[in-house]
């Protein structure tokens, strides 16, 4: 684990420091920053599918046959405990599906209230009476939020 860090933290300063050169170099810069986000963004598609289509790494597949073995020494013990090393690969999913809902959920709400919220200042800018209305309309704009984290909630618990 620690060698990711060792690895990662020189990148991350790197594109720190790329990213304030680009953007000293104005509209060029900023191309060739989209195109690096682009890279980076694609990297990341392959890294999330071969993730989700990855079988299970071998230690793991060890620990879980070695607790299989001593649990069925112990008798019907053993049976649940394999039931539950066999359901491993289901966590993932219901997680994966939690983070996209809140993801989500979040990104979504977080555009509506942008627009809703602008919309809200320049009604009360003209109209200063109409606050109590605006603001029930952010506020239900913020509610997607809050059903993203309801669904993520709900898909951790059946994990």
């Amino acid at each position: 684990m620690s060698s990711v860090w060792v690895i990662g933290l020189p990148l991350i300063a790197g594109a720190v420091v790329l990213a304030r050169v680009a953007a000293r170099r104005g509209r060029s810069g900023m191309f060739i920053l989209a195109g690096a986000g682009a890279v980076v963004m694609v990297g990341a598609v392959v890294l999330l599918a071969a993730a989700v289509t990855a079988g299970p790494a071998d230690a793991a597949a060890g620990a879980a046959g070695a607790a299989g073995v001593k649990a069925a020494a112990a008798g019907a013990a053993g049976v649940k405990v394999a039931a539950a090393a066999s359901s491993a690969g289901g966590n993932t999913a219901a997680l994966l599906g939690a983070a996209i809902a809140v993801a989500g959920s979040t990104i979504g709400a977080g555009i509506a209230v942008a627009y809703a919220g602008a919309a809200a200042l320049a009604a009360m800018s003209e109209r200063p009476e109409v606050f109590g209305r605006a603001m029930v309309i952010v506020g239900l704009a913020e509610g997607i939020a809050i059903y993203g984290l309801i669904i993520g909630v709900l898909l951790i618990g059946k994990a």
